[in-house]
């Protein structure tokens, strides 16, 4: 199982520079690929289009960016324009979700429904105008006739957060995999896993990328660290579909879910998630002062060498 990073926790108040800087860590200490979530006013591609220009050296992929908010064109011209200016199209994976019900409906005024048809229509334009530059698709939700020209001549590889199993069949099927976050190794090696491998099998797709994501924190204080977690990730036991795969984990919270505790015992859940088939891990460090960011960064960078 790879090693990777997540830069979300690095945001602060929107603080760009910090963004590009922990990038630049994390390529000069040996990631090779670094993640950000699309947040508040934050613009990942955006970013990506700096970072991928002053860190030549690192893949970067939005884990993720929501559908609901972004026509599928504009999304397909954002990440072509991007790929283009990073020069190399290989170092951008471009993962899309479905965000929840809660931000969708109160924070932007939507109607979150159908979202699996949502998500296959989103598809079948996405992908074409990505791959080709034309699409001619008139689906329930999204319908979209347009031909242009790409300013980036290879696709971006597609990724999508999928945690049900409609969702995970469709990732399994017509992307190259799915993004996890608040998901244990348990419900890895019994549900994510077996659904999006079978899926992608049957389509004759190659095996998908499953890459889990969780809080990581190497500390000597596992009590207080746990309960900064349990304030800081609060929102994410609430959310149903979070929610559901804690539950299915059988952990009261993200707090519980989160990778807390000393270096061995970080390793030996890290060690679990891979045994239960995960493909790469995309670490967020959550770490309260320098000595466990210290900590923190020098196991997922010793994990990564071996």
């Amino acid at each position: 199982m790879r090693i990777t990073l997540n830069g979300t926790s690095a945001i602060g108040p929107a603080d760009l520079p910090a963004l590009i800087d922990h990038a630049r860590t994390a390529a000069a200490d040996g990631f090779d690929t670094w993640w950000l979530a699309q947040t508040g006013l934050v613009e990942t591609l955006t970013v990506f289009a700096v970072i991928g220009r002053e860190v030549p050296c690192i893949t970067l992929g939005t884990a993720v960016v929501p559908t609901f908010t972004r026509h599928p064109t504009a999304l397909a011209g954002q990440a072509l324009s991007t790929a283009a200016l990073i020069g190399d199209p290989s170092r951008l994976v471009l993962g899309i979700g479905l965000s929840h019900k809660p931000a969708v409906e109160d924070r932007y005024g939507l109607v979150f429904e159908r979202p699996v048809r949502h998500l296959l229509d989103y598809l079948d334009i996405l992908q074409p105008m990505l791959e080709t530059g034309r699409v001619d698709h008139h689906g329930t939700v999204w319908s979209t006739t347009m031909e242009a020209n790409r300013p980036c001549a290879t696709a971006p590889s597609v990724m999508v957060a999928a945690l049900g199993p409609q969702l995970l069949r469709i990732a399994g099927r017509r992307t190259d995999g799915t993004l996890l976050w608040m998901v244990g190794p348990r419900t890895v090696a019994e549900h994510i896993a077996p659904v999006i491998n079978a899926a992608a099998a049957e389509a004759g797709r190659p095996a998908p990328r499953i890459v889990a994501s969780l809080p990581v924190c190497v500390t000597d204080d596992v009590t207080g660290a746990r309960a900064a977690a349990a304030a800081a990730f609060a929102n994410y036991g609430q959310l149903p579909s979070y929610r559901a795969m804690l539950d299915r984990e059988g952990v009261a919270g993200p707090a519980e879910a989160a990778l807390i505790g000393n270096a061995a015992e970080v390793e030996d859940r890290l060690g679990a998630i891979a045994d239960a088939g995960a493909t790469e891990f995309s670490a967020v460090e959550f770490t309260r002062n320098p000595d466990e960011a210290a900590a923190t960064r020098a196991l997922l960078v010793r994990l990564n060498r071996r």
